[in-house]
């Protein structure tokens, strides 16, 4: 998986010592000891002789020069946006010394960290949600709530997957901006997703769904990590336009939710029916509670 992109050393250690299968996270700092993440857990990584391995510059600057195909150019849209998508889903986050022209930024360069985290596809992780999700063979339009890392994204894929295995024939349209959802390469997608789906990958989600609900006809918009001031507009011409959104967010809980701008306006004009919230408490995905439209809890665990 990540055999083309770190040292064959620390990839051996990797291998021998995790299961790419449990790691979330691998985490490399300049100077200091790389830790690898399985269930919420935190790992320093060690040789075979029981040291510990740290990060320098140099690991960290060949790691981004190979996961940017040696052309870090190429690769600037998504490196002024702190992230690199590897294939099969793989999301390199970045931090280094900003380069600003006026207000905008240009690039990062003298990268201090990176933080690698590894997707998985959890089968059935989202039916304790499903029939809430999906009435009478209709979707109801839904705001996935949790922290980075709770299993967002993981639940969304199994949302769309189980869309084709209940047979609810739907057209979907998935906005995946950072190629995460899908994590498609050369237009094929790395994840069995069913057979019901159109993708954009790489683009701004306003492009996604304009686009999406002018030329491909969608029942559903499915999208990931929305920013209620920039992509709001988006999801109200969607849904004006008769197509439900399944949509994630970041807040902790509904009370964190509240406080985001914007809020009163989904809540007042009852844009979407429901909210899910998603914990890591017993693994990522692990569902907490179910609101209605009007906030009350129709699943509280």
């Amino acid at each position: 998986m990540l055999k083309d992109y770190l040292p064959r050393d620390i990839y051996n250690s990797i291998i021998k010592n995790f299961s790419f299968n449990d790691i979330t996270e691998i985490r490399m700092r300049v100077n200091e000891k790389i830790i690898i993440v399985v269930k919420n857990k935190k790992f320093y990584l060690k040789d075979d002789n029981g040291a510990y391995i740290k990060a320098n510059n140099l690991l960290i600057d060949n790691f981004i020069t190979k996961a940017s195909e040696n052309s870090i150019y190429a690769f600037n849209d998504n490196i002024v946006n702190g992230f690199i998508t590897l294939p099969k889903g793989i999301r390199v986050g970045l931090c280094g010394s900003i380069v600003t022209d006026g207000d905008k930024i240009v690039t990062i360069k003298n990268f201090q960290a990176v933080n690698i985290r590894i997707p998985h596809f959890i089968k059935n992780c989202c039916l304790p949600a499903y029939d809430f999700m999906v009435k009478d063979n209709e979707i109801m339009n839904t705001l996935i709530i949790s922290p980075p890392g709770s299993g967002k994204t993981t639940f969304i894929r199994d949302f769309v997957f189980q869309l084709y295995e209940h047979n609810n024939s739907k057209n979907v349209l998935i906005a995946d901006e950072r190629n995460e959802i899908c994590s498609a390469n050369s237009g094929e997608p790395a994840v069995n997703l069913g057979g019901f789906c159109d993708i954009y990958t790489n683009c701004s989600k306003k492009f996604a769904f304009k686009n999406g609900i002018r030329s491909m006809r969608p029942d559903v918009i499915v999208t990931d990590e929305i920013d209620l001031e920039r992509d709001l507009d988006s999801i109200v011409e969607a849904i004006n336009s008769g197509v439900n959104v399944v949509a994630t967010i970041h807040a902790k809980n509904l009370n964190q939710l509240k406080k985001k701008p914007s809020f009163d306006k989904i809540l007042d004009e009852k844009f979407f029916s429901r909210f899910i919230v998603l914990s890591s408490d017993e693994g990522p995905g692990t569902l907490n509670n179910i609101y209605d439209e009007k906030l009350n809890c129709i699943y509280c665990r």
